[in-house]
This record gives structure tokens, sequence and C-alpha cells, in this order.
């Protein structure tokens, strides 16, 4: 395996997680593709250029290239407008790919597999195959039948029916699909009918590096945070999937129970109701009359939210949906105990009882309940930080990317499935 056509098409690896368009997402390719590099692979990322001052290409690191593809305007664009600039993108990458495959000799600079992320970039990926002959790998992130059930409010009918029966297209197309956890494999099977023997498991990781456990009393003397409060935290973008709304009524409740406790919002407003979002969290606050108590933080750079992790007692992870949780992996690889919602890929990440607490039912009461549990007792507060940290350390990129290679190896010197 030589040389490895990422498509990214919504969102680039090179954006600002937290915020618009950009979070796990971000992270994965960027990760996964330094994580390729390192193990031999030519990445070279496919975006959609969304300004005319981005360079056409961005040299990241050796063998992990970017490539800004025009496709419609050069301007932001809501996501339910991209499918409309989709086969301008495809045909921006066909001709990327054909000038890069002509740089030397085709046998050395060619490339050996297609992988989209995203129904978007599944859509151009599906082309791509069948014009260059090249296998396809997908990974989803979030499915559409998923996140429907999970947060209607979210998904327009009309753009729900397009998205949901175009991935049901990319998956019967795709040579392997890629689910991050044994959740997200069913949920593929189950509702989309996909065949169970090209459905691989390939697990996200997390950078030790940045991510590890620290001295809480220094990174709240880093971030100015009362070192005597209890401090929750919650990071994402903010929109109802993400269920921030939860981590605040969870805030008020532990408040009225005389605790003194402040949370942190990390993040910053996504979907095309963002700021109204924004907005009206900001209204709920002072109607709870916990302002003084809430700090909102814009997205920080993805290797210093490691600061806000060690700072804080206890992750909050109330998302309706996740196919993995990168949140909960993060916080967990610092040592911080993580309280999410019993769903996804979080039923993998989180060990209830050992590395922090699942929730079936996720309601602020439930939600404050264990907390007010990890807060109490320090010793099982140590117990699960601990647990967290072991468990954590069995994800890493390199192992992620030591898998698909294999998986790319194997595509490569095998036939094209057929679509059905």
């Amino acid at each position: 395996m030589r040389r490895l056509a990422v498509l990214s098409m919504h969102t680039s690896p090179l954006a600002q997680p937290g915020s618009g368009d950009g979070g796990g997402m971000n992270v994965y390719v960027r990760e996964l593709s330094s994580a390729l590099a390192r193990a031999g692979v030519t990445c070279d990322v496919f975006t959609r250029s969304w300004s005319d001052d981005l360079p056409d290409v961005v040299d990241v690191e050796p063998g992990f290239t970017v490539h800004h593809v025009p496709a419609g305007p050069p301007s932001l664009m809501a996501k339910e407008d991209l499918p409309g600039v989709v086969e301008a993108f495809t045909e921006g990458v066909l001709k990327r790919m054909s000038g890069l495959s002509g740089l030397g000799d085709s046998e050395e600079s060619g490339f050996d597999a297609v992988h989209a992320n995203y129904w978007l970039s599944g859509i151009a990926g599906h082309v791509i195959k069948h014009e260059l002959d090249l296998p396809l790998v997908s990974t989803f992130h979030t499915l559409d039948r998923v996140k429907a059930e999970a947060s209607p409010e979210e998904v327009s009918a009309g753009c729900s029916n397009r998205r949901a029966e175009a991935e049901a297209t990319i998956i019967r197309c795709s040579d392997t699909v890629l689910a991050s956890c044994s959740v997200e494999a069913a949920q593929i099977v189950d509702l989309y009918h996909a065949d169970a023997s090209r459905i691989r498991i390939v697990a996200p990781g997390v950078d030790h590096a940045f991510f590890g456990p620290g001295h809480r009393p220094q990174a709240r003397r880093a971030l100015g945070i009362d070192p005597d409060a209890s401090v929750l935290l919650f990071v994402g973008r903010i929109q109802p999937l993400k269920g921030v709304e939860v981590a605040v009524r969870t805030l008020a409740v532990l408040v009225g129970d005389d605790l003194d406790a402040r949370l942190l919002v990390v993040g910053g407003p996504s979907g095309p109701h963002g700021q109204d979002e924004v907005d009206q969290l900001r209204v709920l606050v002072d109607v709870l009359g916990i302002t003084d108590r809430v700090d909102f933080v814009d997205p920080q750079p993805h290797e210093l939210l490691s600061t806000y992790y060690r700072a804080a007692d206890v992750c909050l992870v109330p998302s309706r949906s996740e196919s993995f949780g990168l949140v909960a992996l993060e916080a967990a690889a610092c040592g911080t105990p993580v309280v999410a919602s019993d769903v996804g890929g979080l039923r993998t990440l989180v060990d209830h009882g050992r590395t922090g607490y699942l929730v079936e039912e996720p309601s602020p009461e439930a939600f404050a309940g264990w907390v007010r549990q990890i807060l109490a007792e320090p010793v099982l507060a140590e117990r699960l930080s601990s647990g967290a940290v072991l468990r954590a350390r069995r994800y890493t990129w390199s192992s992620a990317a030591k898998l698909l290679r294999g998986i790319y190896e194997e595509l490569a010197e095998g036939r094209l499935v057929e679509c059905r």
C-alpha cells in the first residue's frame, strides 16, 4: 500500500474542532492521516475550498498533504446546501488525482484506494471508485437514520430521505465500511441491511503525548479556575444532539443542593440554528440563576483541550447519539471520570462503575446523581480516574493506522465489489 486518497469534502482536517461543522471527524481525518503517513502510506486529503485565500496545497507533514478543491462559491456553505456542489467537488478531485498520478511512473505514484469520510464524500467516492477502478473504504461518522431518531428537529424531511438513500447506496458500493465500534457496526447492518462481512471495526485513537494525566491544581491555575470548586466540563459543538442543555441543568440541580460547583462549556455554535442555540442556552443559564457558575469558552486548539480535561472533576457527555465519543476517550486518557449517556459508542468507551458512569435515562437529575457520588467520595473518584487511564491506553492512532493499512492492502490485492 503506497498512496491513499482521503475525501473529507465538507470539513477540513485543518479546521478548528468545536465550532461550525468541525468536530471529531476533523480530528479523526487529521490524526489518522498523520499516523498512516508515519506508517509509510502517503495520504492526500481532498477537502472543499471555502475561500479564495486558501492555498491549493498544504503540506502538513511528510506523506500527509491537504488539497483544497474549488467546488461551489468560495465561501462557507450551510451543510444542507453542500449536496449541490458534490459533482463539482468530485470532478475537481478526479482532476487533482490524475495530475498527481502523472507526476512520474504511475506504478509508483498512483493511488491504491479511496477513503471517504461522511456521506457527502461517499457520493464522490462512489464515482471515483468506478472512474479509476479503485477500492472504496467509507467511514460515516454519523448515520442519518440514527441521528433522525435521536434529534429529529435537526433533520429536514427532504434532506433526511436524500441522505439516508445516499448512505444506503454508498454502503452497497463500498468494498469496506468502517465502524468505530460494535454498536455502530450493528446499526449499519440493522438500519441499512449492510453485508456484515464487509464491515470492519477500527476504533479511533487518542494522542497520549497530549492527552494524559496531569496535576489538577496546576491545570486550574493555568485556566484561572477556583482551586476549591467542583468543576464539571462539557466539550463539543453547541447543538441539541450533543445535549449541552442537560449539562447546564445538571449543574443547576447540584447548585440547588448547595454544592459549590461550576461548569465549563468549551465549544461553539454548530448547524443552521447554531447561534440561536447559543443564545437560548445563555437565556437558560440566566433563568436558572447560575450565570456566575457557567463559563462559556471558545473552541480551543485540539492539543490544548487536555488542560481543561485535567482541570475538571467530571466530564459530562450527555449526547443523544454518538457513533464513538472522542471527548469521552480524551477525558479518560487525562484521568477524568466521565458521566455519559448510555448510547452508541459511549457504551464501549465508558465502563460503568470502573471508569465512569452511563446514564440510561439522560435526565439532569440522573446525571447529577452520579456526579454527586463522584464528588462526595474522593477514593471512588481516584479509582475511576485510574481505571479510565488504563482503559484509554488501549486506543492509539498508530494501532488504528496499522489495522487500516492491512485493510487497504487486502482490498488493493482483491477484486472490487459490485454495487448492489
